[in-house]
């Protein structure tokens, strides 16, 4: 995947829990938070999630 792509993903997802926070609780319906952590654990976790790692091995 493209890094560009992936920011804007990311992007997205820290928008969408954001908005969904802000609804949850504003009307106190607690299925929007929980939706929220879910959308921000994924932003996180997409940020600092698995490095890949060089195939290659330094050669004495």
């Amino acid at each position: 995947m493209k890094i560009l792509h992936k920011w804007i993903i990311l992007a997205g997802l820290l928008l969408a829990a954001l908005i969904s926070y802000g609804y949850g609780f504003s009307q106190g319906i607690a299925i929007f938070v929980v939706l929220g952590v879910a959308l921000e654990l994924t932003f996180w976790f997409g940020v600092f999630g698995k490095k890949q790692q060089c195939n290659e091995h330094p050669r004495n």
